[in-house]
């Protein structure tokens, strides 16, 4: 504390503060807020609180309670699963409307934090009489969640400093940070809306369980982790923090028996949770991401063990058992790790190692470069984002590098790795913006009280800790007073600004859906475009309920949810190869994607077009990353060159023959000129070919603004011809075989390529077998029953159903998303049952008799002898 000589006062400035601060009113107040100091805390904290919640709320009230961007709809599409099935039916549930025709085990391949934790809230309000819609409930979730992340704040901040009021400042900052808004406004329903709250509080709990030694906090903190783990894949970084905290306290030789304590609880029960979340399962112990765990639990037992026999043992055989036991320990960890990278029972993910080496993605997984959120950060993305944090920052650190405590260093370590990180991904500032509002919440705090005492009185100079005395004990001076005025007017002027800023970028900037598009025209007037859920809605009420659609990754959940149809790819990306071959479709000619087409069922393509409405997100600007994706595993069919002419990536006449002849192009483009003369005005060129017509597709949709446009694939019969006869015609899961028996004379690939020609069809007898398969054995037990009714009703000759031997699939292993690393399952089983029917019929007979019945999850294989 300094110490502060009083003077008269000796100019206008001393003679104001003199009266404003001097007074027996003001004298008053002090008094009496010292005394309230922790009610008026509180207070303070509830209304920050608040304030959080209703800054997110500007998207309700501008255009309704609507969910969010691309993947809050699969998380609100479980979420209602859940409530609706249970959560045993949602940890078992396979779903057969996505990743056609593999489908997806979605309790198995997501994080249940978001989904389970909406169930509890929307279980507790019914519970009270609160009859909420689970929608809302799922809208709502991240405001909600914001309180409790200012809270978390903190008391972070209050636990490494002491100062209530860096915990106060630290939860206003984060609490309405445009980076943490982005996340967690009204509808956006995505994991981050709890897992910012979940890192902040596991961090806090931790920091507790270091300055304590307690082990019921090191067991809260591994709990903190686990509803971490639950909820996002960022957990990973708690992990690496926490272990590279325990290493600097290694180095610089405060690792004492607190840590211990705290550090070993917190990561023996912290892995054994992570072993119950299917998702992770024995990645806790296997994957690269963890090995740094583990290494500093083998590190820290011997550090303490070293210590322990120190006292125990003569100096001698210290020495030499010392030596022993960290060369045993140092080279049992390396052989472990370097044993499980070269057996590849270990690895670095895709995204991890873009952490460690940006360039990687570019080079070798496209799919993780092509989204936008993976993007290196600009300064200009800090700007935004951060706004003055990362002025107030660097003193926070300086302060808390200075202090040096168990609960400051932990901070430090925390903030600089959080900057490394955000530097390489946009996404990553999301993790940067506690530490950088904890930081400048210390920093903000330390100007402010470090000023304040010079306000009070009357003096130019100061003996502080730093102060040094002269001879006859003279002071040094130390700050003038206006000049302590002038700090304290710029730190609340720029706070005032960060208000302003955080309310116009959560206004502006963060609350409008991506799937409501909104404009302002000239003379004020808002234009709102729906086209998304205009298409959507189409594509629910106007095609049939099994049918496949085609479109690129980015909308799959949306048409998943808001259409209710079937798609081939989604949001989740965990199979490379299937987006690839989607992307060599957009591609390809119409003459070579047409046998993909008709080999994955797909009944209608869906592609999003901006020329029309200045719409620059189209798949036409994105085009070039479904090229890069296919060509990464289909490089003797589609290059990226081939659509990159002399003067670069263009629409107009300059454009590749390949570019003008791909199916992406002609069904965005087709009668676009009808309507824009000819001119592209998202990308400010003429259409290279403004006659483009589809051969084989038919345009059954254009929304309002020509932003969506979906075509069906045409028909064999559609198509002016009969295909020739082919054999052991293979049906997907959910296939319509009554309204495809064509295909029993589908054309191959090859005379398919050749445009159909026509070949006369006979109609004799025909050895006929269809075989059916299932993991729903009452389901195939149905369908065999109405086959067999149906050829005994027609006199045919029938035979079966034969009953196959069941087979029994153990999955142990699986791809993780983005095609990065393996994952393994335990006890998991697919059971398959197979049965199969000869007969002798005409396939007019066959048609006769299908057409009955439509039985979702049966696959159909008809095998058709020679005659």
């Amino acid at each position: 504390m300094s110490t502060v000589t009083e003077q008269a006062p000796s100019n206008e400035v001393d003679m104001i503060l003199d009266t404003v601060l001097k007074n027996e009113a003001t004298r008053t107040i002090q008094k009496t807020g010292r005394r309230w100091s922790p009610v008026i805390e509180k207070v303070i904290l509830a209304l920050i609180c608040t304030v959080c919640f209703f800054i997110r709320l500007f998207a309700v009230i501008r255009y309704e309670s609507v969910i969010h961007e691309f993947d809050p709809y699969f998380n609100y599409r479980t979420t209602e699963y859940l409530t609706r099935e249970g959560f045993y039916e949602f940890w078992n549930w396979f779903d057969n409307g996505s990743w056609y025709p593999l489908g997806r085990v979605i309790g198995q391949t997501l994080y249940p934090g978001l989904m389970t934790t909406s169930a509890v809230f929307h279980g507790v309000l019914n519970f009270f009489g609160i009859c909420v819609n689970i929608r809302n409930v799922c809208v709502f979730m991240a405001p909600v969640f914001s309180a409790f992340t200012a809270i978390a704040a903190y008391l972070l901040t209050k636990e490494v400093t002491g100062r209530p009021e860096a915990g106060l400042f630290s939860a206003i900052f984060l609490g309405i940070c445009p980076s943490y808004l982005s996340r967690s406004v009204a509808g956006s329903y995505d994991n981050e809306a709890v897992a910012i709250f979940a890192l902040t509080n596991t961090f806090y709990v931790f920091v507790k369980a270091v300055n304590t030694g307690s082990m019921l906090w090191s067991m809260l903190a591994a709990v903190a982790y686990f509803y971490m783990v639950a909820s996002w894949g960022g957990y990973v970084f708690i992990t690496n923090t926490v272990s590279i905290y325990v290493f600097a306290l290694l180095i610089l030789g405060k690792f004492n028996k607190r840590h211990y304590v705290a550090y070993t609880v917190f990561y023996i029960i912290g892995t054994m949770f992570c072993l119950n979340i299917p998702f992770v399962n024995f990645q806790a112990i296997t994957s690269s991401e963890h090995m740094a765990s583990h290494g500093m639990f083998i590190v820290s037992s011997v550090y303490m063990l070293v210590g322990y026999l120190r006292k125990v043992l003569p100096e001698g055989a210290f020495a030499v058992m010392g030596k022993l036991m960290v060369a045993a320990a140092a080279l049992g960890f390396v052989g472990l790790f370097a044993y499980l990278t070269l057996t590849g029972k270990t690895a670095w993910s895709g995204r991890s190692m873009t952490l460690l080496d940006p360039t990687y993605a570019s080079k070798y997984i496209p799919i993780i470069a092509s989204v936008s959120e993976h993007q290196p950060t600009s300064w200009s993305n800090y700007v935004m984002d951060l706004h003055c944090l990362p002025f107030l920052a660097p003193i926070g650190m300086y302060y808390c590098m200075r202090r040096l405590s168990d609960g400051s260093l932990f901070l430090g370590v925390y903030g600089i790795l959080a900057v490394y990180f955000s530097g390489v991904m946009i996404r990553l500032l999301l993790v940067l913006a506690p530490a950088a509002s904890c930081l400048a919440g210390v920093g903000a705090s330390v100007v402010a009280s470090s000023v304040m005492p010079y306000l009070r009185s009357f003096n130019d100079h100061v003996e502080g800790p730093g102060a040094k005395k002269s001879g006859g004990g003279s002071k040094l001076p130390y700050m003038p007073r206006f000049m302590a005025l002038a700090i304290l007017g710029v730190l609340g002027y720029q706070c005032t600004n960060y208000i302003k800023h955080c309310v116009f970028t959560s206004s502006m900037a963060y609350s409008s859906p991506s799937i409501v598009m909104s404009y302002q025209l000239r003379d004020g007037t808002r234009l709102i475009q729906d086209d998304f859920r205009e298409a959507y809605y189409w594509l629910r009420m106007n095609t049939p309920q099994d049918s496949k659609i085609l479109s690129w990754w980015d909308y799959g959940y949306q048409i998943t949810v808001m259409g209710n149809r079937t798609v081939l790819v989604d949001n989740n990306t965990w199979n490379n190869t299937h987006i690839a071959t989607v992307g060599l479709v957009l591609a390809s000619t119409e003459e070579n994607a047409l046998p993909i087409l008709r080999r994955l069922d797909v009944d209608y393509v869906l592609v999003l077009y901006g020329g029309v409405s200045q719409y620059s997100g189209d798949d036409i600007n994105k085009f070039l990353w479904p090229i890069r994706i296919g060509a990464g595993v289909y490089p003797d069919l589609v290059q990226e060159s081939d659509f990159i002419g002399p003067q670069g990536y263009r629409v107009d006449q300059s454009a590749t023959p390949r570019m003008k002849s791909s199916v992406m192009y002609k069904l965005c483009y087709h009668r676009a000129a009808e309507i824009s003369r000819g001119y592209d005005a998202a990308r400010g060129q003429q259409i290279g070919v403004p006659d483009v017509k589809p051969k084989y597709f038919d345009e059954v949709f254009t929304s309002e603004n020509w932003i969506v446009r979906i075509y069906k694939v045409k028909d064999p019969a559609n198509r002016g011809t009969k295909a020739k006869s082919k054999t052991n015609v293979k049906r997907g899961y959910q296939s319509r075989f009554a309204d495809d028996v064509d295909a029993l004379f589908m054309a191959s690939p090859k005379s398919a390529q050749k445009g159909f020609e026509e070949v006369p069809v006979e109609e004799p007898l025909h050895h006929i077998r269809i075989t059916l398969t299932s993991r729903n054995v009452k389901a195939l037990e149905k369908v065999c029953s109405e086959l067999m009714t149906g050829a005994h009703d027609n006199e045919l000759t029938v035979a079966g159903p034969v009953r196959m031997p069941t087979k029994v699939l153990k999955i142990t292993t699986r791809k993780s998303p983005n095609g990065e690393g393996t994952n393994t399952w335990d006890r998991f089983e697919m059971r398959i049952h197979k049965r199969f029917i000869d007969l002798q019929a005409t396939p007019k007979v066959v048609k006769e008799i299908t057409s009955i019945f439509i039985e979702p999850g049966v696959d159909v294989e008809v095998t058709i002898a020679q005659s």
